[in-house]
Formats: C-alpha cells, structure tokens, sequence
C-alpha cells in the first residue's frame, strides 16, 4: 500500500492538499523547474544546474523517485541545522543567543518538525549554549509568531543590550 504524502494542512488537521497535486500542478505550469511554484522555486534557488542549463530535480515529479545526489547538495549547501550542526564550533561565538525561533504546533507545511529537530540540536549545544529561544503556539498554522509591535520591542530589547 502506498500511502500519499500531505503538502498542506489547517490547524484542525484536516488536509489541504498532497504533495503530489502539488507537484503535478507545477509540472503542467511550466517544465524544468519554471512554474513559478513553491518547489520549482526551491529546485531553482537551492538546487545545482544540470547539464542543459536548467536546475537539477530534487525528485522526478512523475514517479517521485529522489536524486540522491541533489539531496546532498541542498543538505550540504542550504540546510541551515546540517551547517549549525557541522559548523557549530566556528559559529557559536557569532550565533550563541542570536536564535529565536517561532512556530505553530500545527504549522500549514509541518515546518513544526524541522523546528523541534533544530531545537534538538541547539540544546545540545553545550561548550557554549545557544542561549536563544524555540517557542511553539498550540494549534497555529503557517507564519506563526509575535506580531510586529512586540517583534519590534523585543528587537530594540536586544539591540540595547548588545549594543557598545
């Protein structure tokens, strides 16, 4: 039995619509990476270029199966806890206290995983402690976080205190 992969979901759960349409739709819009939809957008900026000149696929839009290879790539290149995870020692200095991450519990594209993955790896951080914040919202979807008065006031709390 093969069991379909949600794209998009409400905070409720109920889902919006599969990776797969996703994709089909993209693929009907414009080939090589060129609809202008969220994962040919993503193949284009992060992906590396093929020999025709067009952005290599991360997977075969038709039969799903992944490149391995262009995985790799995004992973080594663009994949933000791979590098913090890679890099940590050069970069805790520069980044320790620097992170604070917001997030719906029920984020629209599950983005909630990567986040509690991330945060994982940032209270690991034990020669020196990351020092930041990771905060979940019960039941809020995509684009979850504090709103632009207190983002404001939390970032001129913290220009204050880092300032010379």
């Amino acid at each position: 039995m093969k069991v379909e992969r949600p794209n998009q979901r409400r905070p409720d759960g109920t889902i919006v619509s599969m990776m797969k349409d996703e994709n089909w739709y993209e693929l009907v819009v414009g080939d090589r990476s060129r609809s202008g939809g969220q994962w040919d957008i993503w193949e284009a900026t992060y992906g590396p270029v093929g020999p025709d000149g067009y952005p290599k696929r991360i997977w075969d839009k038709r039969t799903g199966a992944i490149d391995h290879q262009v995985a790799a790539y995004w992973k080594e290149h663009y994949d933000l806890r791979a590098i913090l995870e890679r890099d940590w020692p050069t970069l805790e200095a520069k980044l320790a206290g620097k992170f604070h991450l917001y997030v719906g519990d029920a984020d629209s594209f599950y983005l909630n995983n990567a986040v509690g993955l991330m945060e994982q790896f940032l209270q690991g951080t034990t020669n020196r402690p990351y020092g930041g914040t990771v905060e979940y919202a019960r039941l809020q979807p995509h684009c979850w976080g504090p709103g632009a008065v207190d983002l404001l006031r939390m970032m001129a709390e913290d220009i204050e205190k880092r300032a010379r």
